[in-house]
């Protein structure tokens, strides 16, 4: 596999020495370079942050938006996915990835079941002569795999079947989410040449899942009752905590994308900070003036969302930017979650094509735009050099991401449903699944 310097040919057109790539490549080889106990500290630590943006955060996030029959269904398929694919990441996932291979698709199998990884092998950093146990850089990745295809289950929440999902998931991650961290951030990988800027998963993750999501809500279709029946979250007390968790683990999935504890951590991490305060704030605001007063869902909505549309861009970012990016993001979020939703009839029940989805295509191609010197940001990574050329490059990113995994999905779903079935009978639907599906009940009177 390519070395962080031998793969350093687009550094060059980076002028970056100073500053944090936009890949995440390990090494089979041993190399001579430092392994700092800080930075192995700081990504253990990151590591275990973004898990708990899973489990409990995602987990309780979602669970309190469903209604109480469904909450343990929620907390199932959350906590068994990010099992699942932890196991697929070691056994495939991470050589589909990482490994090593030179196709602008996938990483090979070079890999397979960790091969050549040992407690001496170690993974590039962004700084010439620094590297990570590659032990580390795996088990941070395997975090982004599992949290992924945990997004896209608010799509189809309250309606499909934990067989079908468990299913998809595999299919899912083989085919999408693997490739598609491939082209992103490996140094062979097809999107990656092409000089798009994305620091910690706008387009790997949050594109990726909305997408999916969207095409699960269209080809599973409306809940039974939509419209008529009550739906309303049955705890938002449990969704506001999942979404503070979020955010505390979001510095985990920020921050930790610079691969060491140097400044670009510190300003991934100023960014995550101001650029979700300022989304609640900005939801706040439209959701008065369309509504006549704020709501714990519109500020839960617009944290994710300001989460969302920094992701890619918190390494790259002024301050100042970063603020401008989260009051601009809940709006266009909150246009697609309320007007765009119901006008085209698609029941993406927890609204992550609407803020996930949305929320990330904003952040990826602002990411263009917001990495401009004079507007606070630390440069631009095209060969041209030019806003227009960096901004040209997001939003082909943005489009590969949504073909692949907008075609992908459709197509996997359908092979799911010739396989598994999707969607669960009315009688399980109308009962709810925690009781169908599990045997169990959140709540007891």
């Amino acid at each position: 596999m390519n070395t962080f310097n031998q793969r350093a040919g687009l550094a060059a057109l980076l002028a970056i020495a100073s500053l944090p790539a936009f890949a995440q490549d390990a090494t089979t080889e041993a190399m001579a370079a430092t392994v700092n106990k800080g930075d192995v500290a700081w990504m253990m630590t990151a590591t275990l942050l973004v898990l708990f943006m899973i489990i409990p955060g995602l987990a309780l996030f979602y669970g309190g938006l469903v209604r109480s029959k469904n909450m343990l269904s929620v907390l199932m398929q959350t906590t068994t996915i990010t099992a699942m694919v932890m196991v697929i990441w070691v056994l495939y996932g991470y050589s589909f990835a990482f490994g090593g291979g030179t196709s602008p698709f996938w990483g090979g199998l070079g890999k397979l079941f960790l091969a050549g990884v040992t407690a001496e092998s170690t993974a590039a950093t962004f700084s010439d002569g620094v590297a990570l146990p590659e032990y580390v850089f795996i088990a941070f990745q395997m975090t982004f795999a599992a949290i992924t295809p945990a997004l896209f289950i608010g799509a189809f929440a309250e309606r499909m079947k934990f067989s079908a999902v468990l299913l998809f998931t595999v299919l899912w991650v083989t085919v999408i989410y693997f490739p598609i961290a491939h082209m992103v951030w490996d140094g062979a990988g097809l999107i990656f040449n092409m000089g798009a800027i994305d620091f910690a998963g706008g387009t790997v993750v949050h594109i990726n899942a909305g997408i999916a999501a969207l095409m699960a809500a269209l080809v599973i279709g409306p809940r039974i009752g939509l419209g008529k029946d009550m739906m309303a979250p049955h705890s938002m007390t449990l969704t506001m905590v999942g979404a503070a968790m979020l955010w505390v683990g979001w510095f985990g999935f920020n921050a930790g994308s610079n691969l060491e504890a140097t400044v670009g951590a510190t300003l991934a991490m100023i960014n995550t900070l101001v650029a979700t305060a300022a989304a609640i704030l900005s939801w706040n605001v439209v959701e008065t003036l369309a509504r006549g007063r704020a709501s714990g869902l519109g500020a839960a909505s617009g944290m994710v969302a300001g989460l969302v549309a920094i992701t890619p861009a918190c390494g790259t970012t002024g301050p100042v930017g970063a603020i401008m990016l989260g009051l601009v993001v809940s709006p266009i979020c909150f246009l697609f979650v309320t007007r765009i939703k119901s006008m085209f009839g698609y029941d993406d029940s927890l609204d992550v094509f609407g803020v996930h989805g949305i929320g990330g295509i904003v952040g990826a191609i602002c990411t263009g735009i917001l990495c401009a010197p004079f507007l606070g940001g630390t440069g631009y990574v095209v060969e041209a050099g030019t806003m227009g050329a960096q901004v040209m490059a997001q939003i082909k990113a943005v489009i590969i991401t949504l073909l692949w995994s907008g075609v992908g999905s459709l197509i996997l779903l359908y092979l799911t449903k010739a396989i598994a079935g999707l969607r669960v009978s009315p009688e399980d639907e109308r009962q709810g699944l925690d009781l169908t599906a599990h045997g169990e009940k959140a709540y007891h009177a």
